[in-house]
C-alpha cells in the first residue's frame, strides 16, 4: 500500500502546536524528529537506538511528519494543512505557508518487518511486561504481560507518556471499576485496565486504523469480554460515566477534552491525562482548573508531565 508523506519542519518551541493542527486533517499520529535530542534522552527506553550524532544548526528545526492513506482526499487534507500552518503563523508571527508542507508517496512494504527489530520485551511498570507478539516471554511471579502488535503507526508502550500511565494505572485502577481510554491507539493502556481488574473498558480513537490495531490487540490479550473498541472524537461516541478517563493525546487536546468530561465522570471520577511536554503542563492545569478539577497526583519522566484530576469538591 501507499502512503502520503506529509512532513512540517518548524522551531522546536513551535513542535507541539503545529503537530495538533494535524489532528484537524484527521492525521492518525504524528512521529516528531529532533535533531536536539542526545544518546541519553534515548536512554529512557530500553530498545530505542540514538541516531547517529548530527550537526547542530543555530536554529535547529523539528520536523513533524505524518502517514495518510493515498486517496481521493489527500491532495485536499495536504491542502487543508497548508491553510491551517498558514493561519497559525499569522496569528503567531511565523512565516509558514503551505510550500512549506511537504508530500512524498511512499510504500509501507518493508516498514513493519524493518522496525521490528528495535522493540523487543520491555517491564515499563513495577509489574507491567509489554511483550512484542514476534517475541516469546516467560512471565515472571505477579507480571502483568500485553502482548502487542502495534504496527509501526500506533505506538509500542514504550513511550515516557505512555510508560508514565502505566506506572499510574498500577496504583489507580481497582477490580470492577468502569474505564474510557481516550485516543486508544494500540489499546496498551485499554488492555492494561482490563488485566487489573477493571470491570469495563472502553477504548476508542479517531483514527479507524487505530481503531482497528486496538480491536486486534485486545483479542490477542483475550479482553474482548472486557474492553470495547471503536472510533470516536474525543468522548463523543462514549456512552455512560467512567470512574477514571485515560487520555494519553497531547496537551492541545487534552484541554479540548474538559469542555465535555463532567458529563462522562462518575461520582468520584477522575482523569489521567498524559501526553504533556513538561512547557505544557501549567497549560492543562488550568485548563482543568477552569472547569472546576483539580490536580491530584502529577509525574514526571524526560521532559514529559501526566496529570491526574479529580474534581474541586471531592
Amino acid at each position: 500500500m501507499k502512503w502520503g508523506k506529509v512532513s512540517v519542519s518548524v522551531k522546536k518551541e513551535e513542535a507541539e502546536v503545529v503537530a495538533s493542527l494535524f489532528d484537524d486533517i484527521d492525521a492518525g499520529g504524528v512521529e516528531i524528529d529532533d535533531p536536539t535530542l542526545t544518546a541519553e534522552d534515548y536512554s529512557i527506553v530500553e530498545w530505542a537506538v540514538p541516531p547517529a550524532p548530527r550537526e547542530q544548526a543555530a536554529d535547529p528545526r523539528v520536523t513533524i511528519t505524518s502517514y495518510l492513506a493515498v486517496d481521493d482526499s489527500l491532495k485536499e487534507r495536504v491542502a487543508r494543512l497548508g491553510v491551517l500552518l498558514k493561519e497559525y503563523a499569522e496569528r503567531t508571527g511565523a512565516s509558514y505557508g503551505a510550500e512549506d508542507v511537504k508530500l512524498d508517496i511512499v510504500d509501507d512494504a518493508d516498514w513493519v518487518d524493518n522496525w521490528k527489530q528495535y522493540f523487543h520485551t520491555t517491564k515499563v511498570g513495577k509489574r507491567t511486561v509489554i511483550q512484542p507478539a514476534w517475541e516469546s516471554y516467560a512471565p515472571k511471579e505477579g507480571e502483568i504481560v500485553l502482548t502487542v502488535d502495534p504496527s509501526a503507526a500506533f505506538g509500542t508502550g514504550t513511550h515516557p507518556t505512555t510508560a508514565l500511565c502505566i506506572r499510574a494505572m498500577e496504583d489507580l485502577v481497582t477490580p470492577g471499576m468502569r474505564v474510557f481510554d481516550v485516543g486508544t491507539g494500540s489499546g496498551i493502556l485499554a488492555i492494561l485496565a482490563a488485566k487489573l481488574g477493571a470491570g469495563e473498558v472502553v477504548a476508542m480513537d479517531y483514527d479507524p486504523a487505530a481503531a482497528q490495531s486496538a480491536a486486534e490487540n485486545v483479542a490477542r490479550n483475550g479482553v474482548e469480554s472486557l474492553v470495547e473498541t471503536g472510533q470516536s472524537d474525543l468522548l463523543q461516541a462514549f456512552e455512560g460515566k467512567a470512574d477514571l478517563v485515560i487520555a494519553n493525546i497531547i496537551a492541545d487536546i487534552v484541554i479540548r477534552l474538559f469542555d465535555t468530561l463532567e458529563e462522562s465522570l462518575a461520582p468520584g471520577g477522575r482523569l489521567l491525562a498524559s501526553g504533556i511536554i513538561d512547557e505544557r503542563a501549567e497549560d492543562v492545569k488550568q485548563a482543568g482548573k477552569a472547569k472546576g478539577f483539580r490536580v491530584q497526583r502529577e509525574y514526571q519522566e524526560s521532559g514529559w508531565t501526566t496529570l491526574l484530576f479529580g474534581r474541586e469538591a471531592e
